[in-house]
């Protein structure tokens, strides 16, 4: 489990398809063999490390939900450790399993901060809430907006700084990972072949 707090901005060393290779320094300070690294939010299991870089191995599903493939060899990636038992929890609750893909539809700029809005699939847009959290190559967002085709997030400076997202621009693809509670709420809801109406009677019903 993540929180969405990015420690560090790698970079990709060597990506073909079924091993991926990252340079990168703090996230190494005490890997071990078998730990979990998110990078660009995909939960990755390290299997291969010296001081300057680790490896893992991604299933050809991690491919086929995510942006690796339009990674570029030096391509900047997001990193965090997995989260231990008495860490601050800065974020939010982040499991690393991507649902799918995002392309970047304009950059806006205002005051301090920054507007990103993303377009995104239907089956990912109703999990996603004004106000709510969502997770952004890996990083922990509150979603200022959400319509049918496109939803929008706001970050602060320093946010733009220590991430990949610095090197955005329209048209990228961004990895999504909405919150775990919507999925859960949406599965409830859709689990029969006719969606439920959400109603303070079936939220009671179902324990909420």
């Amino acid at each position: 489990m993540f929180t969405g707090i990015i420690e560090e901005v790698g970079k990709l060393k060597n990506f073909n398809g079924g091993r991926i290779e990252i340079t990168c320094a703090k996230v190494l300070s005490d890997v071990e063999i078998g730990d979990s690294i998110s990078v660009n939010g995909i939960c990755l299991t390290v299997t291969d490390f010296v001081p300057n870089f680790f490896a893992a191995d991604v299933m050809p599903e991690t491919v086929r939900k995510t942006s690796l493939d339009e990674l570029q060899q030096g391509g900047a990636v997001n990193l965090e450790r997995a989260l231990k038992i008495g860490d601050r929890f800065g974020g939010h609750i982040v499991s690393g399993h991507i649902d799918g893909t995002g392309k970047i539809l304009s950059i806006r700029p205002e005051g301090n901060a920054v507007f990103i809005d993303v377009a995104a699939q239907s089956n990912i847009l109703r999990q996603i809430a004004a106000k709510g959290s969502v997770a952004l190559d890996g990083i922990s967002l509150t979603v200022v907006d959400a319509t049918s085709d496109k939803f929008c997030v706001s970050m602060i400076p320093h946010t733009l700084t220590v991430t990949n997202f610095k090197f955005k621009r329209v048209g990228s693809l961004v990895n999504i990972e909405t919150d775990i509670l919507a999925k859960y709420i949406d599965r409830l809801l859709h689990y029969k072949q006719a969606p439920i109406e959400l109603t303070r009677e079936v939220l009671a019903q179902n324990g909420f």
